[in-house]
């Protein structure tokens, strides 16, 4: 990482808007800001928001979650965890809490304003954005996106072939909640899957 990004990096990992100036209702426990930049990385991960089990690790998708984008991607941990493949910055950095069913929040919406610009432009190595979830879809792809998330990640080919780059990608959460989605959508795993395994493996292969 350069002196610049590993600049912003540490004041983001030292952000305490959420709890100290928050937006809503401060986040109710100590922030713990959870991003993985890199000035490698060809590809970036924008996932939604730490979970729980992330907050207390503080290592993005070391979860179950995690297990089932590492399938999807075709990569193992080491290859995962690895700054020089992947970038990883969610919309929201720090775990934003449960709501009154235990289910996650979105994420804070102090993040996204405060550095996104900021650190994306920092990474302009990046070639292919993958981003999962309505609320990262909604920042990267724009009017891109679709009426719903379904309809988004139907429109991949789409999206994936607009001109420009970096190239997107859209996926849905890897929550095991969202089995019934894939079950109910076998063309993401038929159709889309190889592609976005086949664009991973050339961006990282490509670096030897």
């Amino acid at each position: 990482m350069d002196a610049g990004l590993d600049d912003l990096v540490a004041k983001i990992r030292a952000c305490r808007i959420c709890r100290d100036a928050p937006r809503t209702r401060p986040l109710p426990h100590e922030p713990r800001p959870v991003v993985v930049a890199s000035s490698n990385a060809r590809i970036l991960i924008a996932g939604q928001a730490p979970g729980l089990r992330v907050h207390a690790t503080g290592i993005p998708f070391d979860d179950r979650s995690g297990d089932r984008l590492r399938d999807w991607l075709g990569v193992t941990r080491e290859t995962f965890y690895d700054p020089s493949n992947f970038a990883i910055v969610p919309m929201g950095f720090c775990f934003p809490g449960y709501d009154a069913k235990g289910s996650d929040l979105p994420p804070r919406r102090e993040c996204a304003p405060a550095w996104r610009a900021a650190l994306l432009a920092a990474m302009p190595q990046i070639e292919l954005v993958l981003t999962i979830g309505q609320y990262a879809q909604a920042w990267h792809l724009g009017g891109a996106r679709g009426a719903s998330m379904t309809q988004t990640v139907a429109g991949w080919r789409a999206i994936f072939s607009a001109t420009g780059l970096p190239r997107q990608l859209p996926l849905p959460h890897p929550s095991w909640r969202n089995t019934g989605w894939l079950k109910r959508h076998p063309w993401f795993e038929a159709e889309l899957l190889p592609v976005l395994r086949h664009e991973i493996a050339i961006r990282i292969q490509s670096k030897s």
